[in-house]
C-alpha cells in the first residue's frame, strides 16, 4: 500500500494569493473553491479559500485554505526532496527553489550539504518555511 503525504497549509486571508505563486513557481493543476461556492457563505468569508489544491507533477500535492475569522492559520514547513540521484529530478528542485526564492528570505542559501546533498532553506513571501534537498 503506498501512503501520500500531503502538506496543507492555513492562510490568514492570503491562500488564493499563495497558491497561485506556488503555481507560478511549481507549475501543476491548481484548484480552488472560495467559502461562496462550498457553503453558500455571503459574509467576510464568501472571497476567501475555503479549499485550494495544486497537484504538481512528481506527485506532490499541495494544499491550502484560509483561516475563518476567528481561527488560528497554520503555516508549517514545506519539505521538497528527491531520494534518489537524478539529474533531471535534481534540475527541477534547483528550479523550484529559484522561483520560491522570489521575495523570499533565505535562511540556508541552496548549496552542497555536509551529507552531500544540495540543501536549503527559505521562508516564503506569505510565511511559509520551505526546504530543499537535492539528492546528488
Amino acid at each position: 500500500m503506498t501512503i501520500g503525504l500531503t502538506p496543507y497549509l492555513q492562510f490568514p486571508g492570503t491562500a488564493r494569493q499563495a497558491l497561485e505563486f506556488y503555481h507560478s513557481a511549481l507549475g501543476g493543476e491548481l484548484e480552488m473553491m472560495t467559502f461562496a461556492q462550498g457553503m453558500g457563505a455571503e459574509d467576510e468569508t464568501k472571497d476567501l479559500i475555503m479549499h485550494g489544491s495544486l497537484f504538481i507533477d512528481r506527485g506532490v500535492h499541495l494544499m491550502a485554505a484560509d483561516a475563518p475569522p476567528g481561527m488560528t492559520s497554520v503555516l508549517g514547513t514545506v519539505s521538497l526532496s528527491n531520494s534518489a540521484p537524478d539529474d533531471a529530478e535534481h534540475s527541477t528542485l534547483e528550479q523550484w527553489w529559484a522561483k520560491l526564492s522570489e521575495g523570499a528570505e533565505i535562511t540556508e542559501p541552496l548549496a552542497k550539504s555536509p551529507w552531500g546533498d544540495t540543501f536549503g532553506m527559505l521562508t516564503d513571501k506569505f510565511g511559509v518555511p520551505w526546504m530543499v534537498n537535492a539528492s546528488r
